[in-house]
């Protein structure tokens, strides 16, 4: 069993940055791609970025490219999403997911089987 937990959401003001985090338990973490998804009200769950089990073969959407980084630590088990130049229109509740490291080029954008409860992240214009 994976369970994962975001933390770091919050209101912040446009232009502005955040960092969110999620601690992940069990031993299959090092196995394990991660991603980051959002869905702002009315709207479908969307990828924002993924990332490898190695930390390599990151992958963005084209809305987040250049302002959002995807990294992760092994050794803590945690994954995190640094978020600068935030815009109103990144406004969602943000939820991090795992799925089993296939051996994929880059990080997968779905099928992702073990998800967080999210975390809201507002940004005022």
């Amino acid at each position: 069993q994976v369970q994962l937990v975001e933390s770091g959401g919050g209101l912040v003001q446009a232009g502005g940055s955040l960092r969110l985090s999620c601690a992940v338990s069990g031993r299959t973490f090092r196995s394990h791609a991660m991603g980051w998804f959002r869905q702002a009200p009315g709207e479908e769950r969307e990828f924002v970025a993924g990332i490898k089990w190695n930390g390599g073969g990151t992958n963005y959407a084209d809305s987040v490219k250049g302002r959002f980084t995807i990294s992760r630590d092994n050794t803590k088990n945690t994954v995190y999403l640094q978020m600068n130049s935030l815009k109103p229109e990144d406004t969602a509740v943000y939820f991090c997911a795992a799925v089993y490291d296939s051996g994929w080029r880059l990080a997968p954008v779905r099928g992702y089987d073990y998800w967080g409860q999210g975390t809201q992240v507002t940004v005022s214009s």
